[in-house]
């Protein structure tokens, strides 16, 4: 028996061994569960896991770096990865599988980045491979390529701050000082809760002359010092100014790149060499081996990977008088050949995630640089300072080096030398105490001149630091000549190419062969493409029992074809996709051959060859919209478009038209209305409602639309209404019609 608590919560009752409170349903509201559980998690993933910040990198890899910092590796010597997953665990504590992931990322042999952190040695894998894993940490070696120089000058300076790590046993960093931009110079992904990160990469020198020209110029023209993106793996960048300043502006686009390939005549083989980003070896091949099984592409003979040590190369073996250039244009458009990289360039700039574009984000780096500049010359200087300090105390004892040794030599106890130091010669107790702490070997004046003629050089030092804290210029000329020393050091040339659209060949696509053609779609969804010879040649159309066909149209095997479906999507396809048939066999099975969902089916065919006319929609409300046809052309290869037309009530019946005319409407009242489609004005947005066309009482709705041809009606006239009406009742000598077209 259930007991009610005071709350209302249910209780059981309590039972020997049962702990109190087990088992109570308490109420609470979701969006404080969410408050209190999941937006924790959310901050914690977008600040501290996913979305890099202004120094190019997230938690896991500043860790990671930082550790072989510390643990000498910015050197020749090497040591085995093990070790460095190890030391790593007393910042990230994420497990050693994931640190070693993210060092096989940043690692020189994986080939992911521009210009990697890590120098290894052994397998580390391939970033263009799914199949070629890396091998165990216990096996490989690795330290910091030479490039982290840049990344971790002066870091002991007090250039960034350093926060506790986890457990608070140590300190890290939360920042890097780097020199350059490396936010922009090596690819950077990641998804967190809500929102992702998606940086391509750039050419160092590039991105460090675009920086230094920003610098100087707010209103530089960034194309023309970073003209495209750099990835890794090469291939061909195809240029469009237009999505380039988009991305350069806003963040936000996508860059075009094509895989880079050579013919070998003798082997009559294409070798692809280079691949974009985006893909990888095996992808590429499984869809184009799909493809030949589809019978898409039949010019080829093999397709096999043959990466080795020379680098990555996938060899496609042609058939005999196949046009390499004509099959690489085809494979270009049906395979991940040729891809698109994403960028949404979203940085945490001072813990807030921020979608930048490249003058935006090259604008907070140069902040973030002089804040690290100015610290660290306020580092200097202030060493500068205790320093002469020190050694103008040193240069008091000049004046009588046997005093300061009598000083100290009659002082009765320890304590009593360095107040009586000062006393004697007119010094601080900082001054005093360097003076007390001298070697008995160096009370001499040899030693202390030399000392003491180091406070010249320092005067002019502290000067000069002095000079750059107060001038932003001064700071800004510093940034500048390190961003020009880690162009000449670390910059190399481009390894992607620029191809710019007059450049492109002009391959044209494969000539199917046009002929004329029969079209047949049934009601249950099967579809044939009948040429007019078979046809008169065949017999009766074969259908499934139950079946009928719907649609009949004379066309050419060009012609395009739209199938639109009960799920209010349409499927495209081209009538040169589908095999010449006879009468005698089923057809293809729409929803089979195009992948429908489950429970879909086609319920209209509409045929084009240069998608100009209208589609016309009636709705069971009474509603009627009519949508341009070339709403439903695309640039892209689309084979499915989603919200074909409106899904607000019921379909009752559609059809493509080439201009306006008249359609017979029917009620299920049997009512009828006979209207022009003039009067309904075209709408370009496909999953458009439509406009009230015929209106109804409750309970009724439209049943039926067809083209109106002249014969139809004895009396048209009595049905022609202006839109909206609810039409007019049929006349004893329409009965007939009324009957045929219920």
């Amino acid at each position: 028996m259930k007991k009610k608590t005071a709350g209302g919560a249910a209780r059981l009752p309590k039972a020997h061994g049962v702990i109190e409170g087990a088992g109570d349903v308490v109420r609470q509201q979701i969006t404080d569960t969410l408050e209190t559980n999941y937006m924790p998690y959310a901050v914690s993933v977008i600040m501290s896991r996913a979305i890099p910040e202004i120094d190019g990198f997230k938690p896991s890899q500043r860790k990671l770096l930082y550790t072989m910092y510390k643990m000498g590796l910015l050197g020749p010597a090497r040591t085995k990865s093990s070790n460095i997953v190890g030391q790593t665990m007393k910042l990230n504590p994420h497990g050693e599988s994931a640190i070693y992931d993210t060092m096989v990322r940043l690692s020189r042999g994986y080939e992911a980045l521009l210009h990697p952190f890590v120098d290894s040695k052994g397998n580390f894998g391939k970033f263009y491979s799914r199949d070629m894993a890396c091998a165990a940490s216990r096996y490989t070696e690795a330290r910091l390529d030479p490039i982290c120089q840049e990344l971790f000058r002066d870091i002991d300076k007090n250039t960034v701050d350093f926060v506790d790590n986890y457990d608070n046993t140590m300190k890290e960093p939360s920042l890097f000082p780097t020199t350059f931009p490396t936010v922009l110079v090596n690819a950077n992904t990641g998804i967190a809760v809500g929102m992702a990160s998606s940086i391509c990469p750039f050419n160092l020198a590039e991105i460090c002359r675009t920086a230094a020209e920003c610098i100087k110029n707010p209103e530089h023209d960034i194309l023309s010092t970073l003209p495209a993106p750099d990835f890794p793996g090469g291939g061909m960048i195809l240029y469009d100014r237009q999505e380039l300043e988009k991305i350069y502006r806003t963040g936000r686009g996508s860059v075009r790149v094509r895989s880079r390939y050579s013919y070998d005549q003798e082997a009559n083989c294409i070798d692809v060499t280079q691949i974009p980003p985006t893909t990888t070896i095996e992808a590429i091949i499984e869809k184009t081996i799909d493809l030949v099984k589809q019978g898409k592409v039949k010019e080829i003979s093999d397709i096999r990977d043959e990466t080795g040590l020379a680098g990555l190369k996938i060899t496609i073996d042609l058939k005999r008088g196949t046009d390499p250039e004509r099959l690489m244009a085809k494979l270009f458009r049906m395979t991940p050949l040729e891809d698109s990289f994403s960028c949404n360039f979203n940085v945490l700039v001072q813990g807030v995630p921020r979608v930048l574009g490249v003058r935006a984000l090259l604008d907070a780096w140069t902040k973030f640089r002089e804040d690290c500049v100015r610290r660290r010359t306020e580092f200097d200087l202030a060493n500068l300072r205790e320093r002469l300090h020190l050694l103008k105390g040193l240069q008091a004892i000049l004046l009588d080096i046997d005093k300061a040794v009598r000083i100290v030599r009659e002082s009765a106890e320890e304590s009593e030398v360095v107040p009586n130091l000062m006393i004697g010669f007119g010094i601080d107790e900082k001054q005093a105490e360097y003076v007390a702490e001298i070697k008995l070997r160096h009370l001499n004046r040899e030693y202390i001149l030399k000392r003491t003629a180091e406070t010249e050089q320092m005067e002019k030092d502290i000067v000069s630091l002095e000079k750059i804290l107060e001038s932003e210029k001064e700071i800004r000329k510093i940034i500048l000549a390190e961003l020009d020393e880690a162009a000449r050091k670390y910059g190399r040339k481009r390894c992607s190419i620029i191809v710019y659209q007059d450049e492109l060949k002009e391959v044209p696509e494969d000539d199917e062969p046009d002929y004329p053609v029969n079209l047949f779609f049934t009601r249950e969804g099967y579809f044939k493409k009948i040429t007019p010879q078979s046809l008169r040649m065949s017999g009766e159309q074969k259908l499934k029992e139950g079946d009928e066909v719907v649609q009949q149209m004379e066309s050419v095997n060009s012609a395009e074809l739209l199938f639109f479906t009960n799920h209010c999507s349409v499927y495209k396809a081209k009538a040169s996709d589908f095999s010449d048939t006879k009468a005698s066999v089923l057809g293809e099975y729409l929803p089979a051959q195009l992948g429908m969902e489950e429970g879909e089916t086609p319920v209209y065919m509409a045929v084009t060859t240069d998608y100009t006319g209208y589609m016309l929609f009636f709705f069971e409300d009474g509603k009627a919209a009519k949508i341009d046809l070339s709403s439903y052309e695309t640039k892209t290869n689309r084979k499915k478009l989603v919200k074909a037309y409106g899904a607000k009530s019921p379909l009752a019946a559609c059809e493509a038209i080439a201009e306006d005319c008249e359609f017979l409407l029917t009620s299920s009242q049997g009512k009828l209305l006979l209207f022009h489609t003039g009067a309904v004005a075209p709408k370009s947005a496909r999953d458009s409602q439509g406009v009230s066309v015929m209106t109804f009482r409750r309970g009724v709705r439209l049943e039926a639309a067809r083209r109106y041809e002249e014969g139809m009606l004895r009396s048209p006239d009595r049905y022609r209404r202006k839109i909206p009406a609810s039409g007019a009742v049929p006349g004893a000598d329409e009965e007939e019609e009324q009957m045929t077209l219920s």
